[in-house]
């Protein structure tokens, strides 16, 4: 797959050197020198016009990657785990990038994408500034069979809406599942069938709500360190 854009670019050539296949440059000095010599049998500089087409108009700042397509994890790998994100039928690569990165920083085991048949891979690397590639992930269409197989070793479902039990107020079972709904629909109504307790953010102003991916880094920060 394609990605570009310096930070996330820089970011894979430093921490999965070999995952890269070819590095395109269309900017001159945009690789230090430490990574032009580390990469230089792979690089092959590109006029702006070709890296304009690579990146389908998008802004690649002089440099984009080939890079070996990007594994996803398996459920019996993810359920291991304590702290699982679900996102309930979100498709936006924006905002699922930004959750992804919080998830990672904040400390959220793995994330399963669900009510969805495929995602682009390669924009939510890039909107993530490359934490998709350090955080196990899975697409999985069915959001009711991942939540029975969760359920079946123990997990705990915490599903965001904002009628919920103010999360300040709670405390969380070890393995727990945070559910983040769409974000123009909310949590399906397969999902609320399994949700065991709603939890919501209390605002300190009347506001009708927060963007779905502000919304999950409160949240994650939250649940990851109010364990019972």
């Amino acid at each position: 797959m394609i990605i570009y854009g310096k930070q996330v670019c820089l970011y894979a050539l430093e921490q999965y050197p070999d995952t890269i296949t070819t590095v395109y440059v269309a900017k001159k000095g945009i690789l230090p020198q430490k990574l032009f010599h580390a990469f230089h049998d792979k690089i092959k500089f590109l006029e702006e016009k070709w890296a304009q087409s690579m990146s389908k108009g998008g802004n690649h700042q002089g440099i984009l990657l080939e890079v070996t397509d990007l594994q996803e994890s398996t459920l019996s790998e993810i359920k291991k785990n304590d702290f699982i994100v679900v996102l309930d039928g979100l498709t936006d690569v924006g905002n699922i990038g930004a959750i992804v990165r919080s998830a990672y920083a904040l400390g959220a085991d793995a994330i399963i994408a669900t009510g969805v048949k495929q995602l682009n891979l390669a924009a939510i690397t890039r909107t993530s500034s490359g934490a998709l590639l350090d955080i196990p992930f899975m697409i999985r269409h069915n959001i009711l069979d991942v939540l029975s197989e969760l359920k079946q070793v123990g997990f705990s479902f915490y599903g965001a809406d904002m009628n919920g039990t103010a999360v300040q107020e709670m405390t969380f079972s070890t393995k727990r599942v945070l559910i983040m709904g769409s974000e123009g629909k909310g949590l399906s109504k397969k999902a609320k069938t399994k949700i065991d307790t709603v939890i919501s953010i209390e605002m300190k102003h009347q506001f009708d709500s927060l963007n779905v991916s502000a919304a999950a880094a409160i949240l994650i920060h939250r649940i990851g360190y109010a364990v019972k």
